[in-house]
């Protein structure tokens, strides 16, 4: 398998940069997902390391070996895209066979290849079944065994899950969880959706504006974003972020008096803090008094996904979301009373960095 280097990689279309001067490491066997809005450079940045575009400037590595210059077909990569590339009119065997008679491969390396990705994406049960009598999601299944069966160093995926339905896209989500923890070639998975990637990945490169402003686990990028836009653009709803015009500085610490009634020493970059960014459900609601909590209004309470709550807090005038259990949201109705531990504050600078 393949570390892939990146080196000070741009592509330019005009003037727009749509990637950026990324230097970057892609670690061998692993899963590492391209997460960020549509427009940011995810998929133009992984067509060029699948050789599919080449970089105005920069360079791309395979280990030791520069490939910028290699053609995709020498590269020794399967692709995924959002369609499903099949071949209509024959039977998933079929399907699956093709990439590997091509290479003139044994026959019983074929057979048994062929039979072991069906296994192992749960489709043994129709492979003489033809590709039309299918769901998408299952022709899906097809496109990536036959990126599987070849057996290349790496795998790149395209949003593949983007255009099936949401029962088969739950049921494509889980197979590939299943089907990246049991491979060993490096994958690079491209998405806009969070919760594929925090579900996916062992290393979640979010990018914006032709940059990757963070590359961490989902558990770390999601708990210290970087950034306002990490801490905005993953979790639903994103980080609550409140401004200077409600935090109070001292030389060495820095406090909101409306929403707690700690100070956050952060010794003397004090003066540089500009926002302070809290998670919904770091917000811990009680509709007792407690020592050292602060109230705040019930504005509005609604049932989310898996029986939680979300409430919209006002505390005089600053606007926040909490996030509580289906038991304690029963209850909620007009006041509240609310604490959050420092180590779930994050701090940004002027600039939306974390300091």
């Amino acid at each position: 398998m393949f570390d892939i280097h990146l080196k000070n990689l741009t592509k330019s279309f005009g003037s727009l940069n749509a990637v950026d001067n990324i230097t970057f490491t892609i670690p061998r066997s692993s899963v590492t997902v391209l997460l960020g809005p549509s427009g940011c450079g995810k998929t133009t940045l992984m067509r060029m390391i699948a050789g599919l575009e080449k970089p105005t400037q920069g360079s791309i590595f395979f280990d030791e070996v520069d490939v910028t210059h290699v053609s995709t077909r020498r590269r020794n990569l399967g692709m995924v895209f959002q369609y499903p590339v099949i071949y209509r009119g024959t039977s998933v065997k079929r399907n699956l066979e093709l990439p590997l008679l091509s290479e003139g491969l044994d026959p019983k390396v074929i057979h048994d290849r062929v039979h072991n990705v069906a296994e192992l994406l749960g489709i043994s049960d129709s492979l003489n079944k033809f590709v039309e009598e299918l769901d998408n999601g299952t022709r899906q299944k097809i496109a990536v065994g036959r990126a599987i069966a070849r057996e290349p160093k790496i795998i790149l995926f395209d949003e593949p899950i983007t255009n099936i339905d949401i029962t088969a896209k739950l049921e494509l989500k889980r197979s590939l969880k299943e089907v990246f923890g049991r491979l060993s070639q490096t994958i690079i998975y491209v998405t806009h959706d969070q919760t594929e990637a925090m579900t996916l990945a062992d290393q979640i490169a979010l990018m914006q504006d032709g940059v990757i402003t963070q590359c961490a686990p989902p558990a770390e990028i999601y708990v210290k974003p970087a950034s306002q836009f990490a801490g905005w653009f993953l979790g639903n709803p994103g980080m609550n972020f409140v401004d200077e015009k409600h935090l109070k500085s001292t030389a060495t610490a820095v406090t909101a008096p409306s929403l707690i009634s700690q100070s956050i020493q952060v010794g003397a970059r004090a003066a540089e803090v500009s926002v302070l960014g809290v998670r919904a459900e770091a917000v811990n609601v009680s509709i007792k008094q407690t020592t050292g909590a602060t109230s705040a209004r019930v504005l509005r309470k609604s049932l989310g996904i898996g029986g939680q709550y979300l409430l919209d807090l006002d505390y005089d005038g600053l606007l926040l979301k909490a996030r509580v259990s289906h038991t304690l949201g029963k209850e909620i109705s007009g006041e509240v009373w609310t604490t959050i531990d420092s180590d779930d504050i994050t701090l940004f600078d002027h600039s939306g960095a974390a300091i």
